[in-house]
């Protein structure tokens, strides 16, 4: 049974088309990658799917069927706009935020015992969420989102404002969450990250799904829309190339769709400024994959 699905979802704010045409699905047992730039429509869909706005038009199935209030119950969201009560002590907002899960007090003060032991807050317990750091903070937003053991999670930006050592722990968890059968709706920015965890993804532009499916899928299909060269010189302005980076002393190009990389490699050849040591072809980024479709669909973005 998918958990979650989507299809062809709309919806407008009075002359505002927030949403045009928006369609996946989330299975059991994997972390799937909600992708889209600035203004796409992606907190707009996942409103929609929680049941906080209704679509204009499009269906939605969680869990098999519509959504109902013990469904909401088997759903954990933390949105990129945190809500702690700042006021309160941690441990009682985190049991109150439990309880509008459905959870027992008992239980969910035995619960968090283990989650802020794992995430080094137990001894801030008894402070108010106000004098707890930024990064605990977030931490404690993780806590809330996952105490109740949810069946799907749904999470905005879950890396923003963690340390390297939380953020490593975080997709440990997410590896568990998928291991015992979750599914996790993860939208980020952070494309190293969807490459190191998601399973498969949706990229959204203007309302719109333009590329969907299996990451490892979608990065054989844009095969040889990135190149690699090595050499003396400045390898930027190149015809065909959306953007070109420097790292370690090597150049990485991002080419436009339908450019041959036989073609860029002439006008490198071609350029007496250049030397050109080594040249081949680069399995593209996400980062990569990310602009090329969207200038792709959107001609007047480029330059």
């Amino acid at each position: 049974m998918i958990n979650l699905e989507a299809s062809h979802l709309a919806k407008r704010f009075g002359d505002t088309q927030a949403v045009v045409d928006v369609s996946f699905a989330v299975a059991p047992g994997e972390i799937f990658g909600l992708l889209g730039p600035n203004g796409a429509g992606k907190t707009t869909t996942i409103r929609m799917l929680l049941d906080i706005f209704k679509p204009d038009s499009g269906s939605i199935r969680i869990f098999g069927g519509e959504m109902d209030q013990e469904k909401k119950r088997r759903i954990g969201y933390m949105p990129e706009e945190r809500g702690l009560y700042k006021d309160l002590k941690l441990e009682p907002t985190l049991v109150y935020l439990a309880a509008l899960k459905g959870m027992e007090e008992a239980e969910a003060r035995a619960r968090l015992g283990d989650w802020l032991e794992r995430f080094d807050l137990a001894e801030h317990r008894t402070k108010k969420v106000q004098e707890l750091s930024k990064g605990m903070q977030q931490k404690a937003q993780i806590i809330a989102t996952l105490v109740h053991d949810p069946d799907l999670v749904v999470i905005d930006e879950p890396f923003s404002g963690l340390d390297p050592v939380t953020t490593r722990l975080v997709k440990e968890i997410f590896e568990e969450q998928r291991q015992a059968g979750k599914s996790i709706l993860m939208s980020t920015h952070q494309m190293y990250q969807v490459e190191a965890l998601c399973d498969r993804i949706v990229l959204i532009d203007e309302g719109r799904t333009v590329l969907y499916g299996p990451v490892a899928e979608i990065k054989r299909n844009f095969a040889g829309n990135a190149v690699v060269v090595e050499g003396q010189g400045d390898f930027g302005g190149i015809p065909g190339v959306i953007e070109t980076r420097r790292q370690n002393g090597t150049w990485h190009m991002a080419l436009e769709i339908g450019t041959d990389p036989q073609a860029v490699l002439r006008s490198l050849a071609a350029r007496e400024d250049l030397r050109i040591e080594r040249f081949e072809l680069e399995e593209p980024s996400l980062d990569d994959i990310f602009i090329q479709t969207v200038q792709e669909k959107r001609p007047g973005a480029r330059g």
